[in-house]
């Protein structure tokens, strides 16, 4: 088929490189011209494991191209998907002011019949809008086809979903949808049709589904640490519970990235205007922004309140392992109360520090390897999970710090183990522990 993906992010790359792999004639537009030619030379402006590999192999056998010319896209795809950024508001709702640019374009250049995916998550109601204003200008059917990438795994994501979900209002649009993804769903995973509406919804209540337990664990955890139970043995004995299952209840210095924080905060905006307000997702938002503080509370008492003078290593900037994303993280969140405190901050993370010294300049220290950000530093906040540093050489850690201290953001130790060590050590839900004599 010949597609065309308007947008290059993180949703609109993965998914028009994933289907030139599977032999579609892809061409992906973006209004952004230097990240166009970044992509035209063959590399790739974000960290996505695999990805590279898959824009320079379709790129290089021709069924993968991008360019800045909407016209040009627009005339080339039978499938024309929207990809565009849909950001947070002042009042927490989506802006949509992408998605109907890009549709008065689609509306200026489609000639003949033509299908647009809306892939960008959307308030409910935005398919039926975007198909009563197309409809004034161009013959095209609307669905929304709703995504459910992981940073640092959508490649595997999209190659191997665990559903499709479509929203169509004509059968037949939803079978060429079928068609496209069949490739996809040769293990048998469900293709979901649905409402557009219902469609559009389904990418809302799964995030705040996940961002629940997020908070949820979060909160029980802080509630573990006070009253002296260790929320690792708490949160196995509920996990083997198969009606409640491990995946997301994993404590740690709260959620962050593109879509959590976005999408709860829009779910509540839209139900405010229906004056219906939803009360469990307001308070898993207020837990999420207290919990990206327990970390610098731990700091901060552990220095008696007086960070001034002192210095604090930070491992892991990004909102999650595998992906150079710093939105919303909250290592950033650490790192501005540190600073505001006077605290200095040296950093280190696998991706992600070009995009922080983006935000902070020359306010850190950047170390490209971790234990360079341990030297001279007065302790070690761990804020997100990398795999390089769940074994990492406790004596050079020890030598390297002035004080041998661990604030341990992700839970990556066991806090006995590390006290033998000779470390203080603090974890989320478990009791400090001091070291060892």
């Amino acid at each position: 088929m010949k597609i065309t993906m308007v947008g290059t992010g993180y949703v609109g790359l993965v998914t028009g490189t994933c289907l030139a792999e599977s032999g579609n004639e892809v061409v992906c537009v973006d209004k952004d011209g230097a990240k166009v030619a970044v992509l035209e030379s063959g590399k790739v402006p974000i960290y996505e494991p695999g990805l590279a590999e898959l824009v320079q192999r379709n790129r290089r056998d021709h069924r993968l191209r991008f360019t800045t010319n909407l016209a040009e896209g627009v005339s080339h795809g039978q499938l024309i998907f929207l990809a565009v950024g849909t950001p947070q508001a002042d009042d927490g709702s989506a802006d949509l002011s992408a998605l109907w640019a890009v549709a008065d374009g689609i509306a200026e250049h489609a000639r003949g019949p033509k299908v647009v995916v809306v892939k960008s998550t959307v308030p409910v109601g935005t398919n039926r809008a975007l198909a009563e204003r197309l409809a004034k200008r161009a013959s095209v059917d609307v669905a929304s086809n709703p995504e459910f990438l992981k940073e640092g795994a959508a490649v595997d994501d999209f190659m191997r979903p665990d559903r499709v979900v479509v929203g169509v209002r004509r059968p037949e649009v939803g079978k060429l949808l079928h068609e496209l993804y069949a490739p996809f769903l040769r293990t048998e995973h469900p293709f979901l049709v649905m409402s557009p509406e219902s469609a559009e919804m389904t990418k809302y209540v799964a995030n705040a589904m996940l961002a629940t337990k997020i908070s949820f664990i979060n909160e029980m955890a802080n509630l573990c640490e006070r009253m002296g139970a260790d929320v690792n043995d708490v949160r196995r004995g509920i996990g083997h519970d198969a009606r409640i299952g491990f995946q997301f209840l994993f404590p740690g210095s709260g959620y962050g990235g593109s879509c959590f924080p976005k999408d709860v905060r829009a779910l509540v905006a839209m139900s405010r205007e229906l004056e219906m307000p939803l009360r469990i997702m307001e308070a898993v938002d207020e837990v999420n922004e207290a919990q990206k503080r327990v970390l610098f509370r731990k700091v901060r008492a552990h220095f008696g309140g007086e960070l001034k003078g002192k210095t604090l290593a930070v491992w892991g900037l990004a909102f999650k392992p595998r992906t150079d994303d710093v939105r919303e993280a909250p290592a950033l969140v650490l790192i501005d109360a540190l600073l505001a405190e006077g605290a200095a901050v040296r950093v280190h993370d696998p991706e992600a520090l070009a995009n922080v010294k983006a935000q902070y300049g020359e306010r850190l220290v950047y170390c490209d390897r971790p234990y360079g950000a341990l030297e001279g530093a007065d302790g070690l906040a761990i804020v997100t999970e990398w795999q390089e540093f769940r074994n990492p050489d406790f004596e050079v850690m020890r030598r390297l710090l002035r004080q041998p201290v661990v604030f341990d953001g992700r839970n990556l130790y066991e806090p006995a183990a590390l006290a033998a060590l000779g470390f203080t050590y603090y974890a989320i839900g478990r009791s400090p522990q001091p070291p060892v004599a």
